[in-house]
């Protein structure tokens, strides 16, 4: 997977619909028209029946039980691009690393969306693939994509900087600018990351800066009492 010359990045794409926004089982018309346009006939409900039970499962944070569901969706209609992304995002949500990147790409593959490339290094990173990780990282920074994947792909990435000990590289990655006073979530996930490089290199002034900007938004942020009791 390599990354396009910079006089090739794509364009821009239109902000896809997303399903894993879902909170019932009832499925959207765009997730049926788009099933039925890619699934034979007569797989067509059973791939649809099988998909609502994933995603009721899968917005209720039961990512095992879904898994069997959206498996069985995905033999019935493995062209809809939908399935694959729950399936993926699932299976990854489960520590299913391996069959999280497959599925994964494989929406990207159908899809050309590069929203969980970030999700897609993590996995990478799991399976103890330093030099894919590098790869998707360099693709991400030749493509247009939303701030958002942005700030997730520097989180990922600098985390596994910071695995390897590259204190350095991590900084320059993951530092933030100013810290706004209405952050989105992957700016506070970003801040939390800078903190732990900061940590790391024996800033410990700048650890507390993040560390307090991130309290000012949410006190209960995973990780940041193991942060504050590094910084004493």
């Amino acid at each position: 997977m390599m990354a396009e010359p910079a006089d090739k990045r794509r364009s821009p794409k239109p902000a896809r619909r997303t399903i894993t926004t879902v909170r019932s089982g009832q499925l959207p018309r765009w997730v049926r028209e788009e099933v039925q346009r890619s699934t034979p006939k007569l797989r067509r409900e059973p791939a649809l029946t099988h998909l609502a039970k994933g995603v009721q499962e899968f917005a209720d944070e039961r990512y095992k039980s879904a898994l069997p569901e959206l498996r069985k969706a995905k033999e019935l209609s493995p062209r809809a691009p939908t399935i694959r992304e729950v399936l993926g995002l699932s299976a990854y949500r489960d520590g299913r690393w391996e069959e999280g990147l497959r599925e994964l790409r494989t929406f990207r593959r159908i899809t050309g969306d590069l929203t969980h490339t970030p999700i897609e290094m993590d996995c990478l990173r799991a399976l103890g693939r330093p030099e894919d990780v590098a790869k998707t990282w360099a693709m991400i920074q030749e493509s247009e994509v939303a701030s958002g994947v942005q700030h997730e792909a520097r989180v990922v990435y600098a985390s596994h900087l910071l695995d390897l000990g590259r204190t350095r590289d991590a900084w320059a990655v993951v530092k933030p600018g100013r810290l706004v006073s209405s952050p989105a979530p992957g700016e506070l996930r970003r801040w939390f990351v800078a903190a732990r490089v900061a940590l790391a290199a024996g800033d410990k002034e700048t650890a507390r800066r993040l560390v307090t900007a991130l309290e000012r938004h949410d006190l209960d942020f995973e990780g940041l009492d193991e942060l504050r009791a590094f910084m004493g």
